[in-house]
């Protein structure tokens, strides 16, 4: 198979950052690549800019960087709550899911991408939890939250 050594202009995932020489097929270099100006192949004149990239790529990882630090310091101070139905014994009616977490928090005033909060499974239970949201590679927040019930909790009884 052929290989394309090429220049990334802007970060791609999985693959690397901008400023980065890095070794593709050749279909994937011609075909989507180089189209859309995501990568500059390399030839001596476009090597002079990777000191440019490299600078412009160091910028913006420090300024996501910052901006990460000051969102988790907002959400260590930020509590929520959920009211949710309940049934008989306190057992709830559905599930707090990402989404509802991430709606929360919107309304709040936190902008925060939904696929950034890390809730392993849909929380069912009454009580006091936490959620990872992970807003840098170095900046993960544990975010708490509380699930109450709208009504009061009946007790069941049991049959004798």
């Amino acid at each position: 198979m052929a290989y394309n050594e090429v220049l990334l202009v802007k970060p791609v995932d999985g693959l690397g950052g901008e400023g980065d020489q890095v070794k593709v097929r050749a279909g994937y270099a011609r075909n989507y690549l180089l189209p859309r100006s995501i990568a500059v192949p390399v030839t001596t004149a476009n090597r002079k800019q990777v000191e440019a990239l490299k600078k412009r790529r160091g910028e913006r990882e420090a300024h996501e960087l910052n901006g990460a630090q000051e969102l988790a310091k907002k959400l260590e101070k930020t509590g929520l709550a959920f009211a949710v139905k309940t049934g008989e014994g306190g057992k709830m009616f559905g599930a707090i899911t990402a989404t509802d977490i991430h709606d929360k928090l919107v309304a709040a005033g936190i902008d925060v991408e939904k696929r950034r909060i890390h809730l392993h499974t849909p929380v069912k239970t009454i009580g006091k939890h936490t959620v990872k949201v992970k807003l840098h590679s170095d900046v993960t927040v544990e975010l708490n939250f509380d699930v109450v019930s709208e009504n009061p909790i009946v007790a069941s009884e049991e049959k004798k």
